[in-house]
């Protein structure tokens, strides 16, 4: 049981995510709001993050993000089991919260998908690695003291307002393998989509072997 509620908490604050942040952003995207809708963007998924770090930080770390998934199975901090079921609760959360936002704004162009930089795959990638980099290791670093608890919630979702911040006007920033799966599964447009499937998580590995080296006790 206490397995399911975990899996339970990563789905809901998944499909959250994706309803309200990926609905903001759309609604930006579609209004041709320029450097303000990015503000709101960036802002809408830090607010969220915020929200679901103090709702369900406590039943599951509130990872929501498969990149931050794989980060903590590679810091050894989650078992080869709860990672495949974290991932499969987070995939879903997302292809639920993109279907029911899809329901509501009826117009796939409004999901806030993601897209390729100039349509190139190599900067996309080069770029979504950078930034879930920089995202994933303020995660690390915030959590790895529990004195830090009560701040966690928002310097994590300060740290996703930066990414998006700078990430927004060249891929629309996804860090998030399962916040860029839904909205473009539901869409009908996976063109690319692998980019923002594989860069998050070679940018959240990536950031849990350099944390790992950077707080080693050894001399």
């Amino acid at each position: 049981m206490g397995s399911f509620k975990k899996y339970a908490a990563e789905f809901i604050g998944t499909l959250v995510l994706v309803l309200f942040a990926c609905g903001v952003a759309g609604q930006e995207c579609t209004a041709a709001n320029g450097t303000a809708g990015h503000l709101i963007t960036a802002l809408a998924f830090g607010l969220v993050i915020v929200a679901m770090a103090y709702s369900i930080g406590n039943v599951s770390g509130c990872h929501i993000n498969p990149a931050v998934s794989i980060a903590m199975l590679v810091s050894g901090k989650m078992n080869v089991k709860d990672f495949c079921g974290y991932l499969i609760a987070q995939f879903a959360g997302a292809i639920g919260g993109a279907a029911l936002l899809n329901f509501i704004v009826k117009d796939t162009a409004k999901l806030g998908t993601n897209a390729l930089y100039h349509g190139s795959a190599l900067m996309s990638f080069g770029i979504e690695c950078i930034l879930t980099f920089v995202f994933v290791i303020a995660i690390l670093g915030v959590t790895s003291r529990e004195s830090n608890g009560s701040v966690a919630g928002l310097v994590i979702g300060g740290a996703l307002v930066l990414v998006h911040l700078l990430g927004i006007p060249f891929t629309g920033t996804s860090v998030n393998p399962a916040r860029s799966f839904g909205p473009a599964l539901i869409a009908g447009n996976l063109e690319g989509i692998w980019v923002f499937l594989v860069a998050p998580l070679v940018g959240g590995a990536a950031a849990a072997l350099v944390y790992k080296f950077l707080d080693s006790k050894k001399a």
